[in-house]
């Protein structure tokens, strides 16, 4: 199955220091050992579409085994303590499960 999340930041925390914090947090979540695959990143520089959203500032996909595998990972002590960690940042996340 595969987990999609979209991080939009507070204004005040779109700076490149915050960033590095951020970044470095969000590669951390890839050590989590239910997770199979995945990556973040920021939005691509495509030709602007109606379709397209850009707004978000981060978006994290991972891949795992089975739903019981995500399951873990959502209550796993590293996930918690990044949502602990940063939960205060974000002006809004967005996540979408694929079975």
């Amino acid at each position: 199955m595969e987990h999609h999340v979209y991080f939009w930041l507070q204004e005040e925390r779109k700076n490149p220091g915050d960033r590095a914090v951020f970044e470095k947090a969000l590669a951390g979540l890839f050590e989590i050992n239910l997770v199979c695959g995945g990556r973040w990143a920021v939005p691509a520089k495509v030709e602007p579409r109606p379709v397209v959203d850009q707004s978000w500032d981060y978006a994290l996909t991972m891949q795992f085994a089975s739903l019981e595998d995500h399951d873990g990972y959502q209550a796993s002590p590293a996930h918690q303590t990044f949502i602990g960690s940063f939960k205060d940042w974000w002006a809004k996340v967005l996540v979408t499960d694929l079975a």
